[in-house]
């Protein structure tokens, strides 16, 4: 992406421009990980966990990496022993990358006797991708008003999306409720950490000062924390009155320079009571 305006909008996809999220984890994430470790004796409460995690906690929007190793743990201590949790647990504290490909790469490497630890959870993470595609068309759609709000601002912004899920899922779902014309630049899960894409981002020659990211999840605040730049959040179940209010007054606050101080705590505020 070339610099282009003097102002950058970070954009998270699922659970926030994209209606997708909680599908997802209900149909996708949490029955293929029972499936893959034959977890179905305890399937309604670990489903239950799954959707708390992932959706309705502080941890929501979490990497599905750092997810599965946390309700695995809680198998393991609860329910059944999960053989070479350790070996998993390494590598999603250490890798330099937590996605499919790398994943790839640690499995050719790994040896030990509960390696198979590490190709489960790949063959869990395609398995997931796979039936995300397989979902019906109709089904994946944007949240109401954020294609309007994306559109009022990208002639003052670069738009990009910052996201953590897969590449091919993000690109597809955006061009298909016809949003990708309006996006610069999508930074996914195979480009790194959303802090560290929106510090690529900013290399382009954007002030941060003039720079904010969208999010769902205490992990795209911690992002644009981490990025020094502004964040404005779309509520968990306010996600249409969250885009209208962007539209309506977080884009002004944005190019007038008055998105700090009060504005920016009272967002941060709500924001934090919203997923107590």
């Amino acid at each position: 992406m070339a610099k282009k305006k003097d102002f950058l909008i970070c954009v998270d996809s699922d659970g926030c421009a994209m209606d997708t999220m909680d599908m997802k984890h209900f149909q996708c994430f949490g029955p293929c990980m029972i499936e893959e470790w034959n977890l179905q004796q305890w399937r309604d409460p670990l489903l239950e966990r799954w959707n708390q995690i992932n959706l309705y906690s502080s941890s929501r929007g979490i990497n599905r990496f750092k997810a599965l190793l946390m309700i695995l743990q809680e198998v393991h201590l609860q329910y059944r022993p999960v053989d070479g949790l350790e070996i998993l647990k390494d590598w999603v504290e250490n890798a330099a990358s937590l996605s499919n490909d790398a994943l790839e790469q640690a499995v050719g490497k790994t040896g030990g006797c509960f390696a198979p630890i590490l190709e489960q959870a790949l063959r869990w993470s395609k398995n997931v991708n796979s039936s995300i595609a397989a979902l019906p068309e109709e089904l994946k759609r944007a949240f109401p008003s954020a294609k309007e709000a994306l559109e009022a601002a990208h002639p003052m912004a670069n738009i990009a999306v910052v996201s953590s899920a897969n590449r091919q899922a993000v690109e597809e779902e955006w061009k298909r409720c016809g949003l990708l014309s309006i996006v610069d630049e999508v930074c996914a899960q195979d480009s790194g950490s959303k802090s560290h894409c929106i510090q690529i981002l900013l290399q382009k020659g954007f002030d941060a000062g003039r720079t904010l990211m969208i999010g769902d999840a205490p992990g795209d605040l911690a992002a644009a924390k981490s990025a020094g730049v502004w964040f404005f959040p779309i509520l968990v179940k306010k996600e249409r009155e969250s885009w209208e209010k962007f539209r309506r007054e977080g884009l002004e606050r944005l190019l007038s320079g008055t998105f700090g101080g009060e504005y920016q705590e009272a967002l941060l505020r709500e924001f934090t009571e919203n997923l107590c």
